[in-house]
């Protein structure tokens, strides 16, 4: 499990692209700027598309890992 403290967190997991980018862009929009959005998805194009959307947006990918099949992103809003 991670050590980073998410302020929100937001369960994607059965949904496909690009679901999982356009909850996590709704997500982000209700954070202030330095909190922390933990994403879980099951997709395993997840990766790649939230990557690309935070060099994008300029949020920051602070950590990813892989839990109980499930692919786990934490996101620091800018």
């Amino acid at each position: 499990m991670s050590d980073i403290k998410a302020d929100e967190v937001l369960d994607c997991r059965g949904d496909v692209c690009p679901m999982p980018i356009l909850k996590t862009k709704k997500a982000m929009d209700k954070l202030a700027s330095g909190q922390i959005l933990k994403m879980q998805s099951t997709d395993p194009g997840s990766s790649k598309d939230l990557l690309s959307w935070c060099e994008r947006t300029g949020n920051e990918l602070l950590k990813q890992e892989q839990v109980d099949g499930s692919f786990v992103y934490y996101v620091k809003k800018k």
